[in-house]
């Protein structure tokens, strides 16, 4: 299985990490860290160098109750931005669902577009469709940023998540996008309880037999913090957890804030799954301990 994209034919015989780089002012976890161009620029380059495997670029914070941002200043946070990336030729992910937003990353040569509301948005659908080749993710989101969490889904997510991007994957395929191209992407913590998340986590597999690849998005999220009581800044370790979970579960693609500690994380998980598909080793002989008084 492979992902598409503008310029990288993606593997996903492993799972793929994505490295967050927010230049926003606002974000959950690290608003106004990398919002200049030069912080941005060197997070960046820490993410590649900690093991990231694609970048994903946002300009706009879809936190909970996030305020909309207007087209000129999103574009004006990770502009010039895109433009220094595009240079280091690796895959580059913009984190938009404006399609002038959409429009201008592709023209730079960015290589996916990722859009929490899965292309819903008037005109975003044709600017991927009108691609020869950009990837795209298109996630589940009930509602919108700004009412979400103020009345999330009822009911059993996972067929409700299944059938909102079977419907959105199949109507892209329509005008031409090759399946190849898409990636799906569940929404945890988009308008969904805590106990909605986590039963996404389980079921993660459900989603994986479905024949799509997958990404999860567990970084930091506030779900984390509902059931360890951490704030968001010492969510390290329930962050790399549920990552690893998300993986053994079949997730193709982990988007996330942590890149150096999840790589070590998925690191010992891959030691064990080549273990446990090697042979066990036979002895010829037993070992024999004795003690004496």
């Amino acid at each position: 299985m492979f992902w598409q994209t503008s310029r990288f034919r993606l593997e996903l015989n492993r799972p793929l990490v994505m490295g967050i780089v927010n230049a926003t002012p606002d974000s959950f976890s690290d608003g106004g860290q990398h919002a200049s161009l030069q912080q941005a620029v060197d997070h960046a380059r820490l993410l590649l160098e900690q093991g990231a495997d694609l970048l994903d670029i946002g300009g706009e914070s879809t936190r909970p109750g996030s305020p909309a941002v207007g087209l000129d200043e999103e574009w004006a946070r990770i502009g010039p931005l895109l433009r220094e990336l595009v240079r280091w030729e690796v895959p580059l992910s913009v984190d938009t669902y404006k399609p002038e937003v959409m429009q201008r990353a592709l023209d730079l040569g960015v290589d996916i577009v990722n859009d929490i509301w899965a292309l819903r948005q008037p005109g975003a659908r044709d600017v991927v469709a009108a691609h020869p080749s950009c990837g795209v993710c298109l996630m589940h989101m009930h509602r919108d940023p700004q009412t979400m969490q103020v009345l999330p889904m009822e009911g059993d997510v996972l067929p409700q998540v299944l059938a909102f991007l079977h419907d959105a994957s199949a109507g892209l395929m329509a005008c031409g996008v090759a399946r190849d191209r898409i990636v799906l992407d569940a929404g945890v913590g988009f308008g969904k309880t805590v106990e909605q998340n986590f039963a996404l986590l389980s079921r993660q597999h459900e989603l994986d037999q479905s024949g799509w690849p997958w990404l999860a998005g567990w970084s930091r999220k506030s779900s984390l913090g509902a059931v360890t009581g951490l704030p968001v800044e010492d969510r390290l370790v329930p962050s790399t957890t549920a990552a690893v979970l998300a993986a053994d579960r079949g997730a193709r693609v982990l988007r996330v804030h942590d890149v150096r500690e999840t790589v070590a994380a998925l690191q010992v998980w891959q030691a064990v799954r080549q273990a446990q598909a090697s042979p066990s080793p036979v002895h010829s002989s037993s070992v024999h301990a004795s003690h004496s008084d």
